[in-house]
């Protein structure tokens, strides 16, 4: 029997504050919440957000008090750069779609040790859909185990992408593309890799340690990788919290797709 993984006991703590924060979440959804705007009017966060930010960081911080925080909804502080665990929070992926009440968003919690995620999950709470992953164990989807797609030559690459990026890798591609219309939220779109929906995804420059961390560690538990263009594992919990572009898909899709995409470096 494989050992339990030393990261199960802060998985089950995520999963938890998670759930509560989603359920809080919910007390907002398609009920008008009041909408702020931030980074010069490009980037919304309702009251939603904010609450479901204080929940988190009270029940993950009030268990582990030693370990660092970044989350997008709270003010950066740069202590977090002297802790070799870190809690990186998204306490609502997805925040345009959530206000637009539209189902694809989630609660992305992700803790990171030595700059790579170590205990993740995504709850969707409008889909109930819990995704989770602890380093050296499975990804699971509400408890089951998912994995991400091997190569299939009898259909094009379903690939979930900006239209200028999956036309510009469709004849790149051998069997080409099928490019998958837009997923609000970038873990879910992730988590959708990792379960096999979508094959494949691209992730434009300047998403952030938020929107990935937990994502991650699930997409690479379920067979898959999230990478640079120069084929790179992401690195967390830096002075910058932004990634250049990103590809992602099961790793025996994976040098085709980085090959295919590598000019776009610059997206």
């Amino acid at each position: 029997m494989a050992e339990p993984s030393p990261w199960t006991a802060d998985l089950d703590l995520l999963v938890g504050a998670a759930r509560l924060a989603g359920a809080r979440a919910l007390d907002f959804f398609r009920k008008g919440p009041d909408v702020w705007w931030k980074n010069g009017g490009h980037s919304p966060v309702s009251a939603a957000d904010f609450a479901a930010n204080d929940i988190l960081k009270t029940e993950l911080l009030s268990a582990r008090p030693n370990y660092g925080w970044l989350s997008e909804e709270t003010d950066d502080d740069a202590g977090r750069l002297d802790c070799e665990t870190v809690f990186v929070i998204d306490p609502i992926d997805g925040t345009r779609a959530f206000i637009a009440g539209k189902d694809i968003w989630c609660v992305s919690a992700a803790v990171v040790h030595n700059g790579r995620p170590v205990a993740g999950v995504l709850f969707a709470p409008s889909l109930d859909e819990v995704f989770t992953a602890a380093e050296g164990g499975p990804a699971l989807k509400n408890g089951q185990p998912i994995a991400a797609t091997q190569p299939d030559t009898g259909r094009p690459m379903r690939v979930a992408a900006p239209e200028d990026m999956a036309n510009d890798i469709q004849r790149r591609l051998e069997g080409g593309v099928h490019r998958i219309s837009h997923v609000p939220s970038l873990a879910y779109r992730l988590a959708m890799v990792a379960d096999g929906r979508i094959d494949a995804t691209l992730v434009k420059r300047n998403a952030h340690d938020w929107d990935l961390a937990a994502a991650d560690l699930i997409l690479s538990r379920a067979g898959g990788s999230l990478v640079t263009l120069d084929g790179r594992l992401l690195s967390y919990n830096r002075p910058s919290v932004s990634h250049e572009t990103l590809a992602a898909a099961g790793l025996s899709r994976l040098s085709g797709l980085v090959e295919a995409s590598r000019h776009l470096a610059g997206h």
